[in-house]
């Protein structure tokens, strides 16, 4: 799992550094097309384009590519105009939002120690973004609509069928993101690709590579009562990333924020843990955790 974020994070680092001289999309149709070269190569070698697909999956599938689209274009806007730390730290409160959402919408019990780590959370947001503050960044609400185009993903990737391949989804949605972003090439000024420009974009497919297969090996083979705080240590990955490439250094409030999110997050994730072992043991979950 740390490798896998250790993947994103970097991959996110060297998008920025490519979009210093290209612009959004073309960096993403690029970063696009090398993923589909590699993911078509992985389906090929594992046998995924012969699974079987049903029309709710394919639906689904379209539903999340469209999602996932809307949360590149947003966080990648973020990325490039904000420091790399504190756009990540924003994403991490996607756990959160699922949560929230998981109650909201699906009717899952959320007791009063959850529903405070929710507000915990989401104060720690607010502490990053600082609406109202002189220091207040326009584009980390292009982060927090990002954080809810990924709350849409994950909630419709949890309805595919458990047997579809993870290779052939993530296929279908590179795919979706290259034609999405070849079409709005055509209307965009394309500068020069160096050959500096192109290394970055290499580099980011591979990361991003990295970071999707190690993600679905880990949750294969790992328990994820023992995995899953991992997932944190995308920030310190950000964190170097934006220091070394960009010299960005967080300020006390951003760093602050981040420790909320990550806190509450845990504890969540802590919580729902306990639950899920008192129902295992055969007691009846408690209505509120």
């Amino acid at each position: 799992m740390t490798a896998s974020m250790a993947g994103f994070a970097f991959n996110d680092g060297m998008m920025k550094m490519a979009m210093q001289t290209l612009p959004l999309l073309p960096a993403i149709l690029l970063r696009g097309l090398l993923m589909c070269a590699l993911l078509a190569a992985i389906c090929l070698a594992t046998g995924a384009f012969r699974a079987r697909t049903t029309r709710r999956d394919r639906r689904l599938i379209a539903q999340r590519s469209a999602a996932e689209l809307g949360g590149t274009l947003c966080f990648l806007t973020a990325l490039n105009n904000m420091p790399i730390a504190s756009a990540t730290a924003i994403l991490q409160s996607l756990p959160l939002a699922v949560t929230l959402a998981a109650a909201l919408f699906l009717g899952e019990p959320v007791g009063w120690r959850r529903g405070l780590a929710l507000v915990v959370g989401f104060a720690g947001v607010l502490l990053i973004v600082r609406p109202g503050a002189d220091s207040f960044d326009l584009y980390a609400l292009l982060a927090l609509a990002a954080v809810g185009f990924m709350l849409v993903r994950d909630l419709t990737t949890r309805g595919l069928s458990p047997d579809l391949p993870s290779s052939l989804v993530s296929l279908a949605t590179a795919a979706t993101l290259s034609v999405a972003a070849a079409v709005g090439s055509l209307f965009v000024d394309w500068p020069p690709v160096t050959a500096g420009t192109l290394g970055w974009i290499v580099a980011a497919a591979l990361f991003l590579i990295v970071g999707y297969m190690a993600g679905v090996a880990t949750m294969r083979v790992g328990e994820i009562g023992f995995i899953s705080p991992f997932r944190y240590s995308i920030l310190v990955f950000a964190g170097l990333t934006g220091i070394a490439l960009f010299d960005e250094i967080p300020d006390a409030l951003s760093l602050a924020g981040a420790a909320l999110i990550v806190g509450s997050g845990l504890f969540t994730f802590w919580r729902e843990q306990r639950v899920a072992a008192r129902f295992r043991a055969g007691a009846q979950p408690p209505a509120r955790t």
